[in-house]
């Protein structure tokens, strides 16, 4: 009993000195990392809000493909690929796109849109809310679209992707901007350039360039500092 009770307390010791926990608001889970709130999940029933012909315009997928600089000898994870709306995008200009999801009803939705794209250098991954399940310093590119602020575990994924991401890989967060009050998304869903920097060099990552030209989002691209 005793020995079960110092295990409990050393990985609630553990997990506190990265989260603390409050009363949830409106569409977070009451979990907050380094001063943000975590926000809840968009579960795989919001598969066709992905997927919306809006998209074109409102977010402008096709400038953060371009701002990719993507080429064929690249490996790319997207990470959070959900139905695929980029995986589609970012397969035909890679050598292989990893399609991660911790929702397995996403990872098969996403499965039958490269089948009617005809795309066939794409892996899907099953993580998990703590580990990405790619493999060691293979990733040239991970990107995650408006997935970030949902990590349950950012602290723990983000270290697990610092392992995956080759020396010079970068990573890419593209959030919706919080500084911005025309956008009209829910507070929890945004994130502020000052925040998300905060968060990433925690782990290790450090900014080295932006994508300026999306309508509503930051586009941030990092690199490992160690």
């Amino acid at each position: 009993m005793n020995r079960l009770f110092v295990i409990i307390f050393t990985f609630s010791l553990a997990l506190s000195q990265n989260y603390r926990f409050v009363q949830p608001s409106r569409d977070g889970i009451g979990k907050v990392y380094l001063g943000r709130e975590i926000s809840g999940i968009m579960g795989h029933l919001g598969a066709d809000w992905l997927e919306r012909n809006s998209r074109k315009t409102e977010e402008r997928p096709d400038l953060v493909i371009d701002a990719m600089k993507l080429k064929t000898n690249l490996v790319v994870a997207d990470f959070g690929a959900g139905s695929g709306y980029f995986t589609k995008r970012i397969a035909p200009l890679c050598s292989l796109v990893y399609a991660v999801d911790i929702q397995k009803e996403m990872l098969v939705l996403n499965k039958k849109n490269m089948i009617k794209h005809g795309i066939n250098n794409s892996l899907i991954v099953l993580g998990s809310n703590k580990e990405t399940n790619l493999p060691d310093l293979s990733i040239d590119i991970l990107i995650m679209v408006d997935v970030y602020h949902e990590l349950e575990f950012p602290y723990e994924i983000m270290v697990d992707i610092h392992r995956a991401m080759k020396k010079k890989g970068k990573v890419i967060l593209v959030e919706y901007k919080k500084e911005d009050p025309k956008v009209r998304i829910k507070p929890l869903h945004k994130m502020s350039l000052k925040q998300i920097k905060k968060e990433m060099v925690k782990i290790g990552f450090v900014l080295s360039s932006s994508y300026e030209k999306l309508p509503k989002q930051h586009m941030l691209f990092f690199q490992k500092s160690k």
